[in-house]
């Protein structure tokens, strides 16, 4: 299979990109750094700007482009950054999939569960309505970028993403060194759900999902069970044989990440993968400890 991936370089992607190769794949990556590596291909969404052939002959594209959400405290230029770098890129991406001569039969996109908003105690899937947050706005938008392909013969399918565990980026890498230190604990009263999934895990459902054609449209990229975040922490801190004293007052979390603290540390995120689940998918990871003890 000929596989075409956005946003290869970063935690996802590269991972996707070793598994797909060992599968005996051929991989292109799109990369808005300049490369001398011959399966790289260089693209400027910004300038809408991409050198890619449309004679190529692509059986996947993955569009895993954007800028973290977490790298800067919220402000307007940075909320607009953020936004840009995945709508743009996502419809230069859209636009060129569509002038192939070859189509791709599949385009997988990326989105997330920030789609959702705050969800309480109340577990969504993929028939939920979307919140009403600056990243359920994104999401939608990013998901309506994506679906410019709807029209076409090619299978779309919007991936929304979870919290990614992985020692090697993302939260968890983040939270190692506090936790290692005994300096870890919950956010606020810790019983806000967080929706998580490992690394290893996405990979593989990325892999099930590009094999079953049935599946289209949004599908939630989480472990069957969400947890709190006081059992999050507690199970990480088990898991270093570490305490998990430290709680941090939401007070604190405003004033340290701003608007961000609300979305992605206070804010309930209570999602099951209801499509994975009907479609057979067996996860790998069966709870929160046992993902930790394979990445640890």
């Amino acid at each position: 299979m000929n596989i075409l991936i956005a946003g290869g370089t970063g935690l996802i992607g590269t991972a996707l990109e070793k598994q797909f190769r060992q599968g005996g794949h051929q991989v292109w990556i799109l990369s808005r750094q300049k490369s001398q590596r011959d399966n790289y291909i260089f693209w400027q969404p910004d300038q809408e700007r991409i050198e890619l052939d449309t004679d190529s002959k692509i059986d996947t594209v993955i569009n895993l482009a954007g800028e973290s959400i977490a790298d800067h405290r919220w402000n307007k230029t940075v909320k607009k950054s953020i936004w840009a770098s995945r709508i743009q890129a996502t419809k230069l991406l859209a636009a060129t999939i569509l002038t192939m001569k070859h189509q791709p039969k599949l385009f997988l996109s990326s989105s997330a569960i920030g789609i959702y908003g705050n969800t309480g105690e109340t577990i969504f899937d993929e028939h939920s309505l979307a919140g009403s947050d600056f990243l359920a706005k994104l999401a939608l938008a990013w998901e309506h970028a994506a679906k410019t392909t709807d029209s076409s013969s090619i299978r779309s399918v919007q991936l929304r993403t979870g919290v990614v565990l992985s020692p090697k980026g993302g939260v968890l890498a983040r939270m190692l060194l506090p936790f290692k230190l005994g300096l870890g604990g919950p956010f606020s009263h810790g019983n806000q759900y967080m929706s998580c999934i490992s690394l290893h895990e996405i990979v593989n459902a990325i892999e099930f999902i590009i094999q079953t054609e049935s599946i289209k449209g949004p599908v939630n990229l989480v472990a069957p069970e969400a947890i709190t975040n006081r059992q999050f922490t507690n199970t990480l801190a088990s898991s270093l044989n570490r305490p998990a004293f430290f709680t941090i007052p939401a007070i604190i979390a405003r004033l340290a990440f701003g608007e961000m603290a609300d979305a992605l540390l206070l804010s309930s995120s209570r999602v099951k993968p209801q499509v994975l689940i009907d479609h057979g998918y067996q996860f790998i990871d069966k709870d929160l400890r046992q993902a930790l003890e394979k990445l640890l």
